[in-house]
């Protein structure tokens, strides 16, 4: 377990304090198996979680990746954050994605489709809208969601357009792989084993370079204090984001560092949820009073 695992473990028995204080009643249907293991494919087994009101119905939803440099990290630690969410009326899944270095970004990505997919199929039983997809995820789980958000052929492949209403990004890492792969190589290594060494692979896997035509919008939270290559990829990404005139919503955190950014969600009254869930009122009433008439 990295480091970045072992602070979020830490703040999760405060949150497990936190969530005997529970108000609205909420369903927790843990360990739904998505995706089947398939050798010929490369993926493995890989199970969701589903956080929902018990009495609800058309609710939006957001689907969460989670982040530990795309190489620890597992759905039950952000249990809080999905009976959060449920209370207040976003139906939630938290979702399980192979890590490195047994699997590399390629098997991450698809995985990370077929969570959504799944939830396209099956979220309704749940009270949600399948057509009120939100994709979220802090960090390496941000940037699996903003690939999600950018490249459409990640569903067509399983003869789906894309179901995201939205993408919320909590200081997402990797939004521009291939620079930081290429300008800090030092710095970068350690990441080889989920990008590989070529350079063609960086740049598949950098949203970055996918913004041209780009619909689905996207809310970015960034810490103030975050780590310095997030900081300057998300402004490389807003930069082309404008040059493309993709829709960005973008928020910012004064003193923040990067794990403070995802365990703020402990607490339920704070900037971060009032930013969440103003952005998926306004695209999911957008979709109402777009089809409405």
């Amino acid at each position: 377990m990295n480091l970045f695992s072992s602070r979020i473990l830490i703040m999760l028995v405060f949150a497990c304090f936190l969530s005997s204080c529970a108000f609205q009643p909420i369903r927790r249907t843990k360990d739904i198996t998505f995706v089947e293991a398939n050798s010929s494919e490369e993926i493995p087994m890989e199970q969701l979680n589903v956080f929902s009101p018990k009495k609800s119905e058309n609710l939006p939803v957001m689907v969460f990746f989670y982040g530990g440099s795309w190489e620890s990290g597992r759905k039950e630690i952000y249990d809080f954050l999905g009976s959060r969410m449920a209370r207040k009326e976003v139906v939630t899944v938290i979702v399980d994605y192979p890590l490195s270095p047994e699997y590399q970004i390629e098997s991450m990505v698809e995985v990370a489709a077929k969570a959504v997919v799944w939830t396209k199929k099956n979220i309704q039983q749940y009270g949600g809208d399948p057509n009120q997809i939100f994709v979220s995820g802090h960090s390496a789980g941000g940037h699996l969601a903003s690939l999600l958000a950018t490249k459409d052929e990640y569903f067509e492949e399983s003869g789906y357009s894309n179901p995201i209403k939205g993408a919320i990004l909590i200081d997402p890492a990797g939004l521009d792989m291939h620079w930081f792969l290429s300008d800090y190589p030092k710095e970068g290594r350690k990441y080889l084993k989920t990008f590989t060494e070529d350079p063609a692979i960086w740049k598949e896997f950098s949203p970055i370079y996918f913004l041209e035509d780009q619909e689905i919008p996207m809310l970015i939270l960034e810490g103030e204090r975050t780590y310095p290559s997030i900081q300057e990829s998300i402004k490389r990404f807003k930069k082309k984001a404008e040059e493309e005139d993709a829709k960005i919503v973008y928020k910012f955190y004064e003193h923040k560092k990067h794990i403070p950014m995802i365990t703020q969600f402990l607490w339920t009254g704070g900037k971060a949820y009032e930013d969440v869930l103003q952005f998926i009122e306004n695209e999911s009433s957008e979709f109402k009073n777009a089809t409405s008439f």
